[in-house]
């Protein structure tokens, strides 16, 4: 029989009451070789040490659901992988070259909760999950990036974070259990984003923050222009992306970077003022952005993410967004919006 450390993580069992069963909504049992909703009764299983979570959509108002769909390809084609990645800090490296993951990691308030929904690999998580003080939970619906995040968590003895399979629209965990919610490059592979956006945020402590990445309306027009073309000749043009033709990244991270970029099964786009328009149906206040909503407003090195910042008009917003076509499709055409839980 397995013991329970040899079923989930000790920071998991630190953290038991935070766990419902997904199915019902009930408290969740974790005993020592089995988790068992005390409600329904249902038994979930774990694997590797990742408790299986996930639970389906059963919606009421027929609607076409892509979740399979999009499960079915990043269990194909985890994104992102850890090639050039084998120590913590190898990651820490990655993770500051870029500023957002620095800022986040040196502003999030110690002894807070975090929860990332859509991990993914999980690289992120593991990366907070470094800094002493503090509590990731890295969830995703695909089990083989959940698989390497763990692997990778486990080779480097990261103990401040866990993973769990789970579907964001039948969460696995109690209502106001969390500081921060991070949900990056996600809600625009669901059938329902808004939705999702509402389901998430119910996770949220008031007075947490709420920190979303999306695909922008204007920003993605130059990477559905090249779509079109890798279509129509059948092939990935290296010369039109940046990355495809970047002699610094093996073929593995090419072929992961154009997979996700140009062949996934879905995807929406949004915009600034439709995102605001959520913030504001739900009760948060607009605190920060990437890009600013202000046009010609750089985002600083040092900047502070959950200070306020003003909102700005939708012509400034338009403007903004012009931006990021002139930009060249930077990212993907990949916008963040943070804001805070009143």
């Amino acid at each position: 029989m397995n013991t329970l450390n040899e079923i989930i993580s000790s920071l998991i069992l630190r953290h038991r009451a935070l766990f419902i069963c997904p199915a019902c909504g009930k408290s969740l049992s974790i005993s020592l070789d089995r988790l068992e909703c005390n409600g329904c009764h249902r038994l979930f299983m774990h694997e590797n040490g990742i408790p299986l979570l996930f639970w389906p959509n059963e919606w009421e108002i027929a609607k076409k659901d892509v979740t399979e769909r999009v499960k079915s390809f990043y269990e194909e084609n985890p994104f992102p992988n850890y090639e050039g990645l084998d120590s913590s800090l190898s990651l820490r490296q990655k993770a500051e070259e870029g500023i957002f993951a620095r800022l986040l990691d040196e502003q999030i308030p110690h002894g807070a909760l975090i929860l990332e929904v859509g991990c993914g690999t999980g690289q992120l998580s593991n990366f907070l999950g470094l800094r002493w003080g503090r509590a990731v939970f890295g969830t995703d619906i695909c089990l083989n990036s959940l698989k390497l995040a763990h692997e990778f968590k486990q080779k480097n003895g990261i103990e401040n974070t866990a993973f769990v399979q789970m579907n964001l629209f039948r969460p696995a965990f109690r209502t106001e259990s969390f500081d921060v919610v991070i949900c990056n490059g996600v809600l625009h592979h669901t059938s329902d984003p808004f939705t999702g956006f509402k389901s998430i945020t119910k996770l949220l402590k008031k007075g947490g923050f709420i920190i979303i990445g999306l695909y922008n309306r204007y920003g993605r027009i130059i990477t559905d222009v090249k779509r079109i073309i890798f279509n129509l000749t059948g092939k990935p043009l290296k010369f039109l992306d940046k990355r495809l033709r970047d002699q610094s990244l093996s073929e593995i991270r090419k072929k992961i970077w154009y997979m996700d970029q140009y062949k996934n099964p879905h995807e929406s786009k949004h915009t600034f003022d439709e995102i605001l328009g959520w913030f504001e149906k739900e009760g948060f206040e607009f605190k920060n952005s990437i890009p600013k909503t202000k046009p010609f407003t750089p985002f600083s090195p040092q900047e502070s993410l959950f200070e306020t910042n003003p909102v700005g008009t939708r012509i400034e917003h338009f403007l903004a967004q012009l931006g990021m076509i002139f930009s060249g499709g930077k990212e993907g055409g990949f916008f963040i919006m943070i804001g805070k839980k009143l």
